[in-house]
């Protein structure tokens, strides 16, 4: 007689779960994701990886498309006689599985061939990189130089040689075979799907591809004693404004002496303005780029409608404009819960000192 077991409910958590997995589950890890990319996915990745990464690295990156591609995918040049100088060759193909040496040899062998034609400079690097990395096999290979020459004259005949061109078959013989004995095949390494995301978490494009949050930010310093060019706009509008509030000539930053509310106000001001440009910088290397700039764009349209409204004088238009942006719910935005209120104010004169809000008319 067959015995079953009832099915018992799972323990009860042991924490309440956060918003956030009810909202999306458990997150994923980079690793995982990057396994089960489509194509697309996977070419935006590198992409991305390219542009954050490859490019400051080398004085240009140029990927190398359509059927006479000679064997090249991504080359990285580091002077600029490019094909002709010192450079590397990225080998990034999406594979359904991890890349096996019945994969490789076909594209070491383009490389060996076409160099020889003198068609390019045998790169100085050649890396395979995929989603599921290199296997085992080939990976052992291109740890031993020797070993993976062996086996590339191995495969030759069956494997590469009618591989290479598309339009006939390329022999292992004469010149050509001299050639590869001599050729450097420690040149072929492999870039592991995490190496690649360790070099892709410095890119501006980490979190919005795998998630996370910013890391801790710097406390702000202070605004410069003395006023900078790039401030002189939105310090020219506050000035603006103080005359219009004063019904007096404010000319210059010297003359507020005379009104310490004004003169504080303006410290706190200029306090706000460098707040705000401390998190732009902040920023800047760490979400996409034109990030920060939708923020700025967030605060103007909450703060528009009120700034055109009627107000006193020009003062009271700032207060109510960085009142505004204080009290507005950012919670949409990726960098809503970094942009405390001294942000908020800072970029109303940000905004200022780009001449899209003004204090008087």
């Amino acid at each position: 007689m067959e015995e079953f077991e009832e099915i018992a409910a799972p323990p009860a958590p042991k924490t309440l779960p956060s918003a956030s997995l009810l909202q999306a589950g458990p997150p994923i890890e980079p690793i995982s994701r990057l396994m089960v990319y489509t194509p697309d996915q996977w070419e935006e990745f590198i992409d991305e990886w390219v542009s954050g990464v490859l490019k400051a690295k080398y004085t240009a990156v140029r990927r190398f498309t359509g059927a006479n591609d000679r064997g090249i995918d991504i080359a990285g040049f580091a002077d600029a006689a490019m094909l002709s100088g010192q450079w590397d060759l990225y080998q990034c193909k999406r594979f359904q599985g991890s890349i096996a040496p019945g994969a490789a040899w076909p594209e070491i062998g383009k490389v060996l061939w076409h160099s020889f034609q003198g068609h390019y400079k045998a790169p100085r690097a050649y890396y395979f990189m995929a989603p599921k990395g290199v296997g085992t096999t080939l990976n052992q290979l291109l740890a031993h130089a020797q070993n993976l020459k062996a086996r590339v004259k191995q495969e030759w005949a069956k494997n590469i040689a009618g591989a290479i061109t598309g339009t006939g078959t390329i022999s292992l013989e004469g010149a050509f075979a001299s050639y590869v004995e001599a050729f450097d095949f420690s040149i072929f390494k492999s870039i592991s799907p995490r190496e690649l995301i360790d070099q892709h978490r410095v890119t501006p494009y980490f979190l919005s591809r795998f998630g996370g949050a910013l890391p801790a930010r710097p406390k702000p310093g202070g605004p410069p004693e003395d006023i900078q060019d790039h401030e002189q706009t939105y310090v020219d509008h506050l000035l603006a404004a103080y005359s219009d509030h004063t019904k007096q000539p404010v000319a210059d930053v010297a003359a507020l002496a005379q009104w310490t509310p004004l003169r504080e106000h303006f410290r706190r001001s200029r306090e706000s303005f460098y707040h705000a440009e401390s998190l732009r910088v902040f920023v800047r290397e760490k979400v996409e780029p034109g990030t920060f700039e939708t923020l700025q764009d967030e605060i103007y349209d909450g703060v528009i409608d009120t700034v055109d409204g009627q107000h006193a004088d020009g003062l009271e238009r700032v207060k109510a404009a960085v009142k505004a942006a204080q009290d507005m719910s950012l919670d949409a935005h990726p960098l809503g819960a970094s942009a405390l209120t001294k942000d908020r104010h800072g970029i109303c004169h940000q905004l200022a000192n780009e001449d899209r809000l003004k204090w008087t008319t």
